[in-house]
């Protein structure tokens, strides 16, 4: 039976490759807003998987699968490949470094991806962890100019080698419960401003401002775990 959960558990994680392409296929149309559907569910598969696979233990039972190979195949793929690409086909960078910037990406994010150091002992990212399927998503809801996008990949970029440290919500132990609470607020919010920005603007403008919030929360928590090295958040 341990045997056949765990093949499951892997299947489950798999499944990142077909969301991937459905991903890149919208993107290809230039639906971005379905493309980032596709994205969110690979992020939910991914936000998850590690638990379960650690639940059912399938390094004893499946070990002839690397799990984490498997997983960082398709991380790359979602976080990096799929959002490079969308900054290059709709053109989110000035005309003319579509294809440099996109090449960028790609390169910093395998650094963070062959990291043994990527995470610290308490499962924070140590440098920023490749989120580029985020910041796809920040441009999108900010719209943001294409000169801008620029910046903020530049600076991103040299943040992958800098140890600033980046919470992982479903990893990291302190402040658990509320960082899922945010988390779940953030994607609450994101989901009304994505797909329901017919709604009706005092509505709109409060899932902003929620939406304002969980990002402040994330970013006060990078600041203090970068400063208190030792993790003290009680």
């Amino acid at each position: 039976m341990k045997v056949f959960q765990s093949y499951l558990v892997h299947i489950f994680t798999v499944s990142g490759v077909f969301l991937s392409f459905l991903a890149l296929a919208e993107a290809i149309d230039g639906n971005l807003p379905l493309m980032f559907f596709y994205l969110a569910i690979a992020l939910f598969v991914d936000g998850i998987d590690g638990s379960l696979a650690r639940r059912v233990d399938v390094k004893k039972y499946t070990p002839n699968i690397n799990g984490e190979i498997l997983d960082n195949i398709i991380d790359f793929l979602n976080y990096v490949f799929v959002p490079s690409f969308v900054i290059y086909w709709l053109e989110l960078v000035p005309k003319g470094l579509e294809l440099l910037i996109a090449g960028l990406i790609l390169t910093v994010s395998c650094y963070t991806f062959a990291n043994n150091n990527i995470k610290t002992s308490d499962f924070y990212f140590s440098g920023f962890p490749a989120l580029w399927n985020v910041v796809v998503l920040y441009f999108y809801i900010l719209n943001t100019d294409p000169f801008t996008n620029l910046i903020v990949i530049l600076i991103l970029s040299i943040l992958t080698f800098i140890p600033i440290k980046y919470l992982h919500p479903f990893r990291v132990k302190k402040l658990r419960k509320t960082s899922l609470s945010f988390l779940l607020i953030w994607m609450i919010s994101t989901v009304i401003l994505l797909y329901f920005n017919n709604l009706d603007e005092i509505i709109l403008n409060i899932s902003f401002s929620f939406w304002i919030l969980t990002n402040l929360y994330f970013l006060l928590l990078t600041v203090y775990r970068t400063i208190n090295n030792e993790a003290a958040i009680s």
